[in-house]
């Protein structure tokens, strides 16, 4: 068994719901921001659309869930904050989602 001080921090992830309303500007938005993410040390480990959602803390539909990483913290939050997001955000996540739920966030060891 691993010892933790010999853990090694391999992603910061985060696991996040959408009720998606246009598919196709959405999908603008995924090929919009996917190559700042790349530059950001980030990507999509799953991907899933989902159709029923069975139990949930709160009242948003979710029709789309995904797994979202970073390197670390430092750099999830530097993508987010990066004006060439928010531009991309603005021009085609906003107008193609209704809501957004974090399931959860953690990060990722050996």
């Amino acid at each position: 068994m691993t010892k933790e001080s010999e853990k090694t921090l391999l992603s910061y992830e985060t696991v996040v719901g959408l009720k998606i309303k246009d598919e196709d500007l959405y999908t603008k938005y995924r090929e919009s921001m996917t190559p700042l993410l790349k530059n950001y040390e980030g990507g999509f480990r799953y991907d899933f659309k989902i159709q029923e959602t069975l139990i949930s803390e709160n009242t948003n539909f979710i029709n789309r869930v995904f797994l979202i990483f970073f390197k670390n913290k430092e750099l999830k939050n530097s993508f987010f904050s990066d004006p060439n997001y928010l531009k991309i955000r603005e021009t085609y996540f906003s107008p193609s989602v209704e809501s957004t739920t974090i399931i959860a966030e953690y990060e990722r060891y050996n």
